[in-house]
Parts: structure tokens; C-alpha cells; sequence
């Protein structure tokens, strides 16, 4: 019995040589197209696959592979009788080698305004047919979907004259995934074009980009995967100038980080901890804004995460070398910046690109058994319908400090109360299960510096005891949405006081 190997390959990596060695091993190589001309163009025997089907291509070759003569080599069990009889009574030969991977659909959607066409006539049929069914006879085919499993297999088959079970298993598993996978990728894309939000089912696809030391805590498994269609505004796609590899909490802070300085135009510092911000600055330059966000709170900056949305330059760098900081995240470093920066031997430095930082996809949370999925919290002081209730309308500095307090209260764990002057926060009250905790948090951070300043809250005020506490602190002016029975209490405090509050219409909770 001749033995056979079917090869058609898009990606032609190390696919001469896999096919060359495959020869010398006694396989007769099957191939069609593309595959089947690079073979013949390099003086590798090759037999076409409408040979052994005894039928063209046709449909502009959207059929070749998909008949009998190719599938039941693939699904005829070599050792069961009646399969062996049946094969023989209709001329079918045993394929044991298949090696195939897909038309490139992802590539092509990955093209700036591809067209519905485009994307149509790159959807891969036979290559997953065949991938599938040699696959599900994993006992007798070995299937390859990935070059870098040619040498494993050459190996085995040089030494034993096959490949074992178990190495026919695991290539299996990975091409049932590889499948599964192409398939996501386009069922996602056609949902997404047709503008569907959430469909009744949800397939989600990421590659695995690191596996990590550990998770939150040492005890914890835990990887790093990639979304290859995602947002280029992401830690999965920041480019490592330094620094040992991230850790999960190191991603998960990295991400609130980007999240919180996507909101500026001016130049912007955020500090974060515990994937909340504990100083965020605003300024002329990037080395100002930098000393806004440590002012903010420099005993928490301590061990943190920093994000700017500016190119790092020497002076700034001189300043965030003098402190503990995990990661620095900018858009770029001047070879000045990087060589200060570098010097320090464990800091992680990344850049990224914040051309992209419009970009959002719709956030996704995993709990016991489920997902979560919504779309991103989009809405900004822009998109609010300002109301001023109180008597007292805001001055031109107090607007400036609202807005800022607005931005960054969003992105704070509820309950969340921010402190803030036009340029930076002063206070931040976190994750706290009522609102006056919250608040006396971010009064006790403030200090002094509470006099004067402007609060924001993520939700409304169910009673006026947070407006009292911000007037005995010595705020100016509020920000919130408004919305409870009580408004009228809250305002009438503000009022009794001289001071201003807006409601916006719209809560910024975030669990």
C-alpha cells in the first residue's frame, strides 16, 4: 500500500523542506493549486488531486478536495474490515499525513474597508473539511495544521516509521481548536457586519500571548491572551522596551492606567494602584502633568503604574527614576528618557500607540458559569446635559476642575467620590459601600487642599449627608448625576452653603 500525504498550504513556511523529507521517507505527496505548483517548481514529486479524484476543479476552484475519493482516505479506518473492503471495492487509498492550513480570512478582514466579497470568497471550505475529518481519525491520520509541528513529526516518523498516539491526539486537539477558531473569527466578523450586538451565541477567540509566573496571587495559575482582532490600544499590543516580563495584576493596572489617560487631549500623568487611579495630573507639558499626578499622592505612586499620553522626555524621566514604579507606559521615549529609564534594572517600560486610543470594544467579564458583556462606558462630559440646579452657577476654574473630575470618576470603583482642582486630583474615595464613606476617604487625602476644590461622584447623592460633608470640607462645587427622590435635600444644602452642583443625567458606576 502506497502511503500517502495530502499537503495544501497557505503559509508555505518550511512546508518545501516538510515535503521533501516526506519523499525521501516513501510518502507519494497529494496537493492542489498554489502548494502543488511550489512543489513542482522545486523538483518535489507531486501528484494532483483531480488524479486521484478522476475530477477538475471547478468554481473557480471552490470545490477540488470535497469528494469521496480524498475523504474517505481520510475517514476509512485502516484496520476495521468492512472499511478496508469498502475503500477497496471504490479505489480509495489511505491518506496518513495531512497537512493543511487555512485560505487567510483573517488577513483579509484585517484590511482597511474590506468588502463583504472580499470576505466571502476567503472563507476556507475543503481545508476544514479535510482538517475536521482527518482530525476526527486522529487513530490512523497524523494532521498538521502548524509548521512549527513539522520537525515532531519527521522525527517520529524516522524513528518508528509513524507518529504515536499520543502526538496524533495532541495535533488533533490542536486542530479542532484551529477550526473552531477560523470559525469564530468569521462568524464574528459577519455578525459585526450585519450590525448585530448580541447574538444568541457567543464564540470568543484569543491566542495565547505569555503564560505568566502566576495570578493574583503566587498559588494562582494564569496566562496572558490576545485578542487578534482587538483594540491596538492595548497591553496585548505594547511593544516592551525594558524590563522583566509583566505580571497578571501588572496588566490588569497597566489597563485602568490607558483607560483613565484615553480621556485627555492635554498632556496627562495617571498613577494607579490596585487598578485604581491614586493621582492623576494635567498640564503644559508631560514633565508638569508628571508632578501634578505625584503631588496628587505621592506615598501611594509608590510601587505603581504610570500612564502618559505624551512622549517621555529626559527631565521627566529624571523625575520618574527617582521613585519605585512597575511599569511607565507613553507613546514614546527620547533615546535621552530611555537611557535614564534603563538604568534601572526592573522597571517595565512600554510603549504604545495612542493614534489608536479612540478605539474600544465591548468589555467582557467572566463570573461563575457566564459572561458578562456590554459596551464600553463611552459617555463623557460632552455627552452629558448639563443642568446647573443650584443657585450658583460654576466659575470658568470650577467648570475646568468639574471636567476633570468627571473624566476620571468613571473609571474609580463604586462607590466613588474624586477631589479635584482644573489640574489634578487631590482625593480619591474608592470601592467604598456607602457614598459618605467614600467621600471622607478622599476629604482626609485632600487635606487643606479640599478648600476651594470640586467633588465628583459616580452616582447620585440618596441623601444630602454627602453635600454636608463636602461643604464642612470646603468644596466649591459638585458634579454628579442627580436622579434621587432626595435631590431637592442635596440642593437645598448646596444652596444654604453658596455652593455650586450640576447634575449631568448619567451614573459612572464600574464593579
Amino acid at each position: 500500500m502506497t502511503k500517502r500525504a495530502l499537503i495544501s498550504v497557505s503559509d508555505k513556511n518550511g512546508i518545501l523542506e516538510f515535503a521533501k523529507e516526506l519523499v525521501a521517507l516513501g510518502y507519494e505527496v497529494l496537493s492542489t493549486g498554489g502548494t502543488k505548483k511550489l512543489l513542482q517548481d522545486n523538483n518535489v514529486p507531486v501528484t494532483a488531486v483531480d488524479e486521484v479524484t478522476k475530477f477538475p476543479e471547478i468554481l473557480d476552484g471552490r470545490v477540488k478536495t470535497l469528494n469521496p475519493m480524498i475523504h474517505g482516505g481520510l475517514l476509512g479506518k485502516f484496520d476495521e474490515p468492512s472499511h478496508v473492503a469498502q475503500m477497496e471495492q471504490h479505489g480509495i487509498e489511505p491518506i496518513e499525513i495531512v497537512c493543511v492550513n487555512l485560505y487567510p480570512f483573517v488577513e483579509t478582514i484585517s484590511k482597511p474597508n474590506v468588502s463583504w466579497d472580499d470576505a466571502i470568497e476567503n472563507i476556507d471550505i475543503g481545508g476544514p473539511t479535510m482538517l475536521r475529518s482527518a482530525a476526527k481519525n486522529h487513530d490512523y491520520v497524523t494532521v498538521i495544521v502548524d509548521s512549527t509541528d513539522y520537525a515532531t513529526v519527521l522525527e517520529e516518523l524516522k524513528a518508528d516509521g509513524k507518529t504515536t498516539l499520543e502526538t496524533r491526539r495532541r495535533l488533533a486537539a490542536k486542530v479542532f481548536r484551529h477550526t473552531a477558531a477560523y470559525d469564530s473569527y468569521i462568524s464574528n466578523h459577519l455578525t459585526s457586519a450585519i450590525g448585530e450586538d448580541f447574538p444568541e451565541n457567543l464564540t470568543l477567540t484569543y491566542e495565547l500571548k505569555q503564560t505568566l509566573r502566576y495570578g493574583e496571587n503566587p498559588h494562582q495559575k494564569a496566562a496572558f491572551y490576545a485578542k487578534r482582532l482587538g483594540s491596538d490600544f492595548s497591553i496585548a499590543y505594547a511593544t516592551q522596551l525594558h524590563g522583566k516580563e509583566l505580571s497578571y495584576n501588572n496588566i490588569q493596572d497597566a489597563n485602568a492606567a490607558l483607560q483613565i489617560v484615553k480621556e485627555f487631549e492635554m498632556p496627562a500623568a495617571v498613577a494607579v494602584k490596585h487598578m485604581n487611579p491614586c493621582g492623576v495630573g494635567t498640564g503644559v507639558t508631560i514633565e508638569e502633568a508628571f508632578d501634578k499626578a505625584y503631588e496628587a499622592d505621592s506615598t501611594s505612586i509608590f510601587g505603581g503604574i504610570i500612564a502618559l499620553n505624551m512622549e517621555v522626555d529626559k527631565a521627566t524621566a529624571e523625575k520618574l527614576s527617582g521613585i519605585f514604579l512597575e511599569i511607565i507606559i507613553a507613546p514614546s521615549f527620547t533615546a535621552e528618557a530611555l537611557e535614564i529609564l534603563q538604568a534601572k534594572k526592573n522597571i517595565r517600560l512600554l510603549t504604545i500607540d495612542f493614534a489608536q486610543a479612540k478605539q474600544d470594544e465591548f468589555n467582557v467579564v467572566s463570573v461563575e458559569g457566564g459572561l458578562l458583556v456590554q459596551e464600553p462606558d463611552r459617555f463623557g462630559f460632552g455627552n452629558a446635559d448639563i443642568k446647573v440646579v443650584t443657585d450658583r452657577e460654576p466659575t470658568e476654574e470650577e467648570w475646568e476642575a468639574l471636567q476633570l473630575g468627571w473624566a476620571v470618576v468613571k473609571h474609580v470603583k463604586s462607590n466613588a467620590i474624586v477631589v479635584t482642582d482644573k489640574q489634578m486630583t487631590l482625593g480619591v474615595g474608592a470601592g467604598q459601600m456607602n457614598r459618605v464613606g467614600a467621600a471622607k476617604i478622599a476629604f482626609e487625602q485632600a487635606g487643606e487642599k479640599a478648600k476651594g476644590a470640586t467633588l465628583a461622584s459616580d452616582a447620585f447623592f440618596p441623601m444630602a449627608d454627602t453635600v454636608e460633608a463636602a461643604i464642612a470640607a470646603g468644596i466649591t462645587a459638585i458634579i454628579q448625576p442627580g436622579g434621587s427622590i432626595k435631590d431637592q435635600d442635596s440642593i437645598d444644602a448646596a444652596n444654604k452653603a453658596g455652593i455650586t452642583m450640576v447634575f449631568t443625567g448619567v451614573r459612572h458606576f464600574k464593579h
